[in-house]
């Protein structure tokens, strides 16, 4: 299934391959927690009730939780990155399982557009059911800037 899969009929369980060309981003904060980088696909949304300041942070840690469970990787890791620095934001090839979906109508109010209409919560194809907790996701946006393709690879 080819880029951001709109009219795919996913379902909790389905093991999917994802990933994302790299493009170029800007690192604009770090702190010892994360890496800030300009975000290079969505655009704020002046009409949000949130304020979105166009940035994605990245864990410093490769330790952390938010690192291992993310789909987006910078290049070089956020822990060797400083302001100012380019670098690349994608997604490797990875297979990811889907835990959780949400559909939305009108779409989410996120803070970017587009909107997202449907939400895919994923972690790790490999990873152990008994071990998950609300925490231990990441998400897709359907229907995104970035130019996620999906493809489904197998079916529970």
């Amino acid at each position: 299934m080819g880029k951001n899969a709109p009219h795919q009929d996913f379902r909790v369980g389905d093991v999917l391959r994802v990933s994302c060309l790299p493009a170029q981003g800007r690192v604009v904060h770090v702190s010892r927690f994360d890496a800030s980088v300009e975000w290079p696909w969505a655009e704020i949304d002046p009409q949000s009730q949130y304020r979105w300041n166009g940035q994605r942070a990245f864990a410093t840690s490769p330790d952390s939780p938010d690192w291992t469970m993310s789909l987006f990787r910078t290049d070089p890791e956020p822990w060797n990155l400083r302001v100012g620095d380019s670098c690349l934001v994608g997604i490797p090839e990875t297979l990811v399982r889907i835990t959780d979906i949400g559909r939305y109508d009108p779409p989410q109010d996120v803070g970017w557009i587009p909107r997202p209409h449907t939400m895919l919560g994923v972690v790790p194809a490999d990873y152990p059911a008994e071990a998950l907790s609300e925490d231990d996701c990441d998400t897709i946006y359907l229907d995104s800037a970035a130019p996620v393709t999906i493809e489904v690879v197998s079916r529970s």
